[in-house]
């Protein structure tokens, strides 16, 4: 199981090369696979509000109807807020990540910012590497 963080999603969603062709893959083959994957709640909030700008509103909720066919919603509550409160991480944002990574049991957040997750207890690797452990 992996946590799919916000950056990965907005470099497919807005091509950004060179970062959404491993990103565009690992999306591709979580597709066609048993549901291996989840986001965090606030993802897909932070997701809209940054590529709504560039794609337009429709599309940016097209791309999460899309994406949520094969990649589940973390459970995230109360429990998973308090334990990102506790977390010694410099950007929250990657807190509340890692405490919905933990609340479904995922083994890795996938993001291509592994740097801000040296201090988590849960390991982040990049859309490459996941791609690697995964298929």
């Amino acid at each position: 199981m992996i946590l799919v963080d916000t950056d990965v999603l907005i470099d497919v969603a807005l091509d950004r090369p060179p970062f959404s062709d491993a990103a565009s893959e690992l999306l591709d083959r979580l597709q066609t696979g048993p549901k291996r994957a989840f986001v965090a709640w606030h993802t897909l909030s932070n997701f809209y509000y940054l590529v709504a700008p560039a794609r337009g509103g429709s599309s940016a909720r097209a791309f999460i109807t899309d994406l949520i066919r094969f990649v589940a919603v973390a459970d995230c509550g109360t429990r998973a807020m308090s334990f990102a409160t506790r977390l010694e991480m410099a950007d929250f944002e990657d807190a509340m990540q890692v405490a919905a990574a933990r609340a479904c049991g995922a083994r890795f957040v996938v993001t291509r910012n592994t740097r801000d997750f040296r201090r988590s207890p849960i390991p982040a690797i990049t859309p490459q590497e996941a791609l690697e452990a995964l298929f």
